[in-house]
């Protein structure tokens, strides 16, 4: 094995095989924990309609549904948020997985006026927003909304990175990148479809090919076409399987150039 290859699966958290009832039973024993110590009662998290926050969205409501039985306290509840800017070229499956998860409640808030004032008022100042940045942008006020619904409501915003992400820091720093707890950090792409698979999710909503879409420019960009690198490599990689050296390199280039996502933020006593 690489020597960077170990030091990355050891960060990550990754194991090269899962049992997908005790990985579900783990992820909702740390929600449940984090509410009971913290004194909250909601967990927040956007829903767009993939794989992830498919799962991590079922998780939350399974974790506030077992917590009202075991304390008797009605209080708790999951909120799942849509938000599109403007209309989501595949709503249709945000829609199918809200159905499936049956959150306690659903808000829609469209972020395109409020993006769209921002870039605005910046080209006031003869700045020009590019695309790919102005994707960054709608990242960053999908996590505003959130953090303003989570406030309003006495709760914590659940976020849906898992260490397949996490490795390339493929997610927008302040953006959906932040959040308070994340129950699918430790898995790799493909034990997340496990554990859907284990919960009887619609397959189609995690067969479908993944993507951030966040770029009006190249509309629907699978990831793996942006990040050069299959998931099944970046899962491989992180199992501790051998892969081709040129995916390998890929991989951990990814890792070291997006450092600054995992360490956030610098003080005067980290490197960087």
């Amino acid at each position: 094995m690489r020597a960077l290859q170990k030091e990355i699966i050891e960060y990550e958290k990754v194991q090269p095989t899962i049992d997908p009832q005790l990985e579900v039973k783990r992820s909702i024993g740390f929600m449940k924990e984090f509410l009971k110590k913290s004194g909250l009662k909601t967990l927040v998290l956007g829903i767009s309609g993939g794989q992830d926050s498919t799962l991590a969205g079922k998780l939350a409501q399974m974790t506030v549904e077992q917590l009202r039985q075991e304390t008797g306290q009605k209080s708790y509840q999951f909120v799942a948020v849509r938000l599109p800017y403007g209309q989501q070229a595949d709503e249709s499956d945000a829609l199918q997985s809200i159905n499936w998860m049956k959150p306690d409640q659903v808000y829609r808030v469209n972020i395109k006026p409020a993006v769209d004032a921002m870039v605005d008022s910046i080209a006031e100042n003869n700045l020009v927003i590019n695309d790919f940045n102005k994707g960054n942008i709608k990242a960053r006020q999908r996590m505003i909304t959130q953090y303003a619904i989570a406030g309003e409501l006495q709760g914590c915003v659940v976020g849906t990175d898992h260490s397949a992400e996490n490795v390339t820091g493929f997610y927008t720093k302040f953006g959906d990148g932040a959040a308070d707890i994340t129950p699918l950090f430790r898995l790799n792409k493909r034990q997340g479809k496990q554990l859907l698979e284990f919960l009887g999710a619609p397959s189609m909503l995690y067969r479908k090919v993944p993507t951030a879409d966040l770029e009006e420019d190249r509309p629907g960009l699978a990831d793996e076409v942006a990040l050069g690198v299959t998931y099944q490599e970046i899962d491989d990689y992180l199992e501790g399987k051998e892969i081709a050296a040129d995916s390998a390199k890929k991989i951990e280039s990814w890792y070291l150039k997006t450092a600054h996502k995992r360490q956030l933020p610098y003080t005067v006593f980290d490197k960087f």
